[in-house]
This record gives C-alpha cells, sequence and structure tokens, in this order.
C-alpha cells in the first residue's frame, strides 16, 4: 500500500459522515457510500419512530389496509449503518461540525442533508378536527379508518397527491368532493389543454370535482366555499403542495433559495464546507435545461444519492467530480390510469399529441428546437421508456412521425 493510499485510508477510517433525513434520499445516501466503497462511520437520522419506509405506498397499499407498512428492505445492521431514529434535529453549527438535536450534539466530519419536503396546511385549519394531510406513515395510519367507514370526504387540491387519495377513497366506497381553486387540475404543472382531458377522469370515479372553488373556512363535519355553498366532510384531506423541510436551517449560514431549498451544486455540494443535499429538500442548476430544478419527486431521491455519494468520496480521492443532472422522472396512480412525465417542459416551443386525450392511453410530446425536452404518457409505458432516452440523448425528431401513435417513438429521431 501507498503511503498516499494508507494516508487516505486513515483519513476514511476517523470521517464520520452524518445524514439528516430518514426518507429515500438519506437511506439511499448511506447505501450508496457503502455500495462506493465508503468504510467509514455512517450515521442516519430520522425525525420519525419507524423503521425508514418508501412514500408512495402511503396513498395507495397502506392508505388502503393491503400493507401494514412499506419499510424498506436494507440491512442497516448488515451495512454498519447506525441508525438514530425519533430524534429532532434543530440546528446547525458549521464552524464546529456540529449538529444539534433534542438529545445534545452530533459531531460529523461530512454532513448530508436529506430533509425532504414537508406539506403545506391549509391557513385556518390547525387544531380543526377531522382535518388531515398525508406525507408520513401515521398520517396514512389515521386516514385509514376514514375510509375503512366511508365518510364524506373532502379533498383540497387536484394535484398529484389530490388525485391519488381521491382514487384511493373511492375505491374504498367514500363520497369524494375535490375543490380547487384553479380553473382544472393540475393548474400549477401542466398546460390547460394536456389537463382538460384530466378533469373528466374524477367524474368517471364518481368523484365530484369542483374548479375556481376556494375554501372559506373548515368546520368540524363541513367546508364552506367562498361563495357559500357547504359540503358535508366527516373528512378533510389537504393537498396543495409541499415545500422544503429547511426551516431548521435558519442562521446556519447555508444558502437557500426563494423557496426554501438548499442551493446545492452540480455535485450537490451546498455552500458549506463538508456538507452536501439531496431529495426535496435540495435544488441544484441544470445544464440540459438552463435552469435551476427543485423536484420533489420519488426518482430524483433515488438518483441524487448516488452523486452525492460519489461527490463525498471523489472530495478526499482528488478525482473529478460527478455531475447530477438527470432527466426528472415520476409517476402517478390514478383513476384506474398509470400516469408517467419525464423531462421540463415549460421552455419548450411545440407540444405534440400521440393519440386522443379522451381516449384510455395516449401521450404528448413537449420539442424545444425540434428536440425531445418532455414526455407525459397515459397508459402508453413504451413512449416513456423510449422518450426519456431520446431526451437523454438530444435527439431531433420528426414532429409529424411523433404525432402518429402507431409510430414508436425511437423511430421518429432525424
Amino acid at each position: 500500500m501507498s503511503e498516499q493510499t494508507e494516508h487516505h485510508a486513515a483519513r476514511e477510517r476517523t470521517r464520520n459522515v452524518v445524514i439528516v433525513g430518514a426518507g429515500m434520499a438519506g437511506v439511499q445516501t448511506a447505501v450508496a457510500l457503502r455500495e462506493a466503497g465508503f468504510t467509514g462511520p455512517v450515521t442516519l437520522i430520522g425525525a420519525e419512530p419507524h423503521q425508514p419506509y418508501d412514500r408512495p405506498p402511503l396513498s395507495k397499499a397502506v392508505l388502503l389496509g393491503k400493507a401494514e407498512d412499506s419499510a424498506f428492505d436494507v440491512d442497516f445492521e448488515g451495512l454498519d449503518i447506525t441508525l438514530r431514529l425519533g430524534l429532532d434535529v434543530t440546528g446547525l453549527r458549521a464552524a464546529d461540525h456540529v449538529l444539534d438535536t433534542a438529545e445534545g450534539p452530533v459531531p460529523y466530519d461530512t454532513l448530508v442533508l436529506a430533509t425532504g419536503a414537508e406539506p403545506i396546511a391549509l391557513p385556518g385549519t390547525e387544531g380543526v378536527p377531522g382535518v388531515h394531510l398525508l406525507r408520513t406513515l401515521d398520517d396514512a395510519a389515521r386516514l385509514r379508518p376514514v375510509l375503512e367507514e366511508r365518510h364524506d370526504v373532502v379533498v383540497v387540491g387536484a394535484g398529484w397527491i389530490g388525485a391519488e387519495f381521491a382514487t384511493a377513497a373511492r375505491a374504498a366506497g367514500c363520497a369524494v368532493t375535490v375543490v380547487e381553486a384553479a380553473a382544472r387540475p393540475l393548474a400549477g404543472t401542466l398546460p390547460a389543454e394536456v389537463a382538460a382531458p384530466m378533469a373528466d377522469w374524477y367524474a368517471e370515479s364518481g368523484a365530484e370535482l369542483l374548479t375556481d372553488a376556494r375554501v372559506e373556512r373548515v368546520e368540524p363535519g363541513r367546508v364552506v366555499l367562498a361563495d357559500g355553498r357547504e359540503l358535508p366532510a366527516g373528512a378533510v384531506v389537504v393537498g396543495i403542495g409541499a415545500r422544503p423541510a429547511t426551516g431548521w436551517l435558519a442562521g446556519s449560514g447555508i444558502e437557500r433559495g426563494a423557496d426554501g431549498s438548499i442551493t446545492a451544486d452540480s455535485a450537490l455540494r451546498t455552500s458549506l464546507p463538508d456538507v452536501y443535499a439531496v431529495g426535496d429538500c435540495a435544488s441544484f442548476p441544470s445544464a440540459r435545461y438552463g435552469e435551476r430544478l427543485l423536484i420533489h419527486h420519488w426518482d430524483n431521491a433515488l438518483q441524487g444519492p448516488r452523486t452525492a455519494a460519489a461527490a463525498i468520496l471523489a472530495a478526499e480521492s482528488g478525482e473529478p467530480l460527478p455531475v447530477h443532472d438527470p432527466v426528472p422522472y415520476f409517476w402517478s396512480e390514478q383513476f384506474g390510469r398509470f400516469v408517467q412525465y419525464a423531462g421540463h417542459h415549460p421552455h419548450a416551443d411545440t407540444l405534440v399529441w400521440r393519440g386522443d386525450g379522451t381516449e384510455a392511453t395516449w401521450s404528448v410530446c413537449w420539442l424545444k428546437g425540434g428536440a425531445l425536452v418532455a414526455l407525459l404518457a397515459v397508459g402508453r409505458p413504451r413512449d416513456l421508456a423510449q422518450g426519456r432516452k431520446l431526451i437523454e440523448s438530444g435527439a431531433v425528431l420528426d414532429p409529424e412521425r411523433v404525432a402518429d401513435p402507431a409510430v414508436p417513438l425511437k423511430s421518429t429521431a432525424l
């Protein structure tokens, strides 16, 4: 062993990596470090007392009682990863390389922030009985009896989580009314013409969708709208968005954006030395899309940890830093449909339909300068898989062939 290698090994033995957040991003960072060959101490801190678990099943199998939990299949003991669960982290003292927690200070050599996002509450509903958010295992546990007893349910917000919960509530036999302040579902996410067919899915499932409807107040047993309408509500589920869970970093010196997201670089390093950030709590610069992205989706929480782990090891070895610039991807199961999205469409110049939005399956492609930059697929997973590769390659496509749903997307490249 060379002197340099011995020195590196000695440093690694003493280097202590602490990860704050035991969701997908935090767990995968710990696993990725071990897979990359890191042998130093790794500690994973989670605010919840439960074994680390996956969140997507909460709005599906767990909520409907088809699964008790969704714990990750990870052998933490075998990987020599120390779990500290049920522990709130309250502050970061970067100069001292110390975290403040409810159980006292926790020193670190390298810190990874993976605190995720927290749901936005509906103003004025704090403490009102029967009002629910759906983000944690405990949230799902509180909502299961609501579905089992088939209460009248009002869902506030017709975004992805609102649609998924409405789907589960209808499957359980509940009467469901979805209240959306905008003129259509997914107003902040998709253009009007793309979201329009999705509005019909609610009625098809037996749920009522009220658009241009604002909640004036929530009282026990009912929701009062701004126009005076009253909706019976055995339970109210709020799904109006989420924000990065970074409030505890106030005063730490770490750079955050106006949206609260930690400002990471392309290797997921933060503005503080030896501190990295992954997943829903961090934004990163995308060379592919020419802007900083904040992605609140499972796939980003899966991919980012690989970059962070590689960057942590590169910082010690002097190897080139990795670059985190994935094609964003997510999926949603709602109203009997499998909806997938890849890319980032706000700066596209051309919208091409593949199929008819009134049909059971269809896709929409967004092009910029002839190249595919984003794709929404409803029940067309092959379009999604092929489109994702075309986005990665930057290939220029023939719009006329793209518009023919019988032509495989991979065959539309010029």
